[in-house]
């Protein structure tokens, strides 16, 4: 792996940042994206090569994808007021670097880091964004591609799951759906060696894997509570949060996004992915590609966030 080139994007974020930390001490050479070179110092101090720009610029793409042999594409936005504000990274930021990666004379392996939710692109703006993204690689039949669909991902520097863990430390557990809802976990350290086992696979290729923990049916909001239960030894209480409450906080978020331009997190279409009853999936696919087994269930995964018992 040490002479190979990849190159990635959203390498600033969540996981795309313990990505590159896990390929850099590799001894991978990693070239990165990123739109704000400050917050990318961190990993150009560890080793990788900065191209300043961002997904609608032409010219950074060309440069992030040249004489790479794999691009991993885990940029993305997460938050918005309209499905346009999803589409211009997911969809049009997607096409923008498959015409760069397509004009190379050999174009690298292409691995799309997308989202469970793109499984149901009519619950969420989010959800149909990632799915188009999804049908563009899909489409580009001579390409070398794959596309990873990871469930909820969490682990240190997550800032999405982690207000949910910490209430829980607390002795309290919001639910803004049915208690009987069923999700998948992954902790971010088990994502990344499943995106490099994927990246290494010849037999990934034009698959879309997902990859867990390996929990069998995935977690319930008791179980969930059992188990953080048990790790900071206290009593946790499910609290079904009222839906008027939280339609009216979506709500709100949402004509505040559009006033201020701000791009909220809570919004209707967001309630309709957090209220839905199954995000399970299993990794038999992914394990008969590749050999990936996950390694960390999740009282083990909780321990790294840092939270203390309240």
């Amino acid at each position: 792996m040490t002479n190979r080139l990849v190159a990635i994007t959203g390498a600033t974020g969540f996981i795309g940042t313990h990505l590159c930390l896990h390929l850099l001490e590799s001894g991978v050479n990693v070239r990165i994206l990123a739109r704000n070179p400050s917050a990318a110092k961190p990993l150009v101090d560890r080793g990788a090569s900065l191209v300043a720009g961002d997904l609608d610029d032409s010219a950074a793409l060309e440069l992030l994808v040249a004489d790479a042999s794999t691009v991993i594409h885990a940029a993305g936005a997460v938050r918005g007021a309209s499905q346009q504000a999803f589409d211009v990274v997911n969809v049009a930021g997607t096409a923008s670097l498959l015409k760069a990666v397509g004009a190379l004379t050999t174009p690298p392996r292409v691995l799309l880091v997308s989202s469970l939710a793109a499984r149901e692109p009519t619950l969420s703006w989010y959800s149909h964004s990632k799915w188009q993204a999804e049908q563009l690689l899909r489409n580009e039949t001579a390409l070398d591609w794959m596309i990873l669909r990871p469930p909820a991902v969490y682990g240190p520097g997550d800032q999405e799951m982690l207000p949910i863990f910490q209430w829980m430390a607390r002795g309290l557990a919001p639910v803004p759906g049915m208690l009987s809802a069923r999700t998948s976990l992954i902790h971010v350290d088990d994502l990344v060696a499943a995106i490099v086992a994927c990246m290494d696979s010849a037999a990934t290729r034009n698959q879309t894997l997902y990859a867990c923990d390996g929990k069998d049916g995935g977690y319930s909001w008791r179980e969930l509570a059992a188990i953080a239960s048990s790790l900071w030894s206290r009593r946790i209480q499910l609290w079904r949060v009222p839906a008027w409450l939280l339609n009216t906080v979506a709500q709100v978020n949402l004509q505040l996004g559009k006033i201020t331009g701000r791009a909220p997190m809570l919004t209707p279409a967001k309630l309709r992915e957090l209220r839905h009853m199954n995000w399970v999936v299993d990794n038999e696919a992914i394990t008969a590609s590749t050999g990936w087994q996950p390694n960390i269930d999740l009282r083990q995964g909780l321990q790294t966030l840092g939270i203390r018992e309240k």
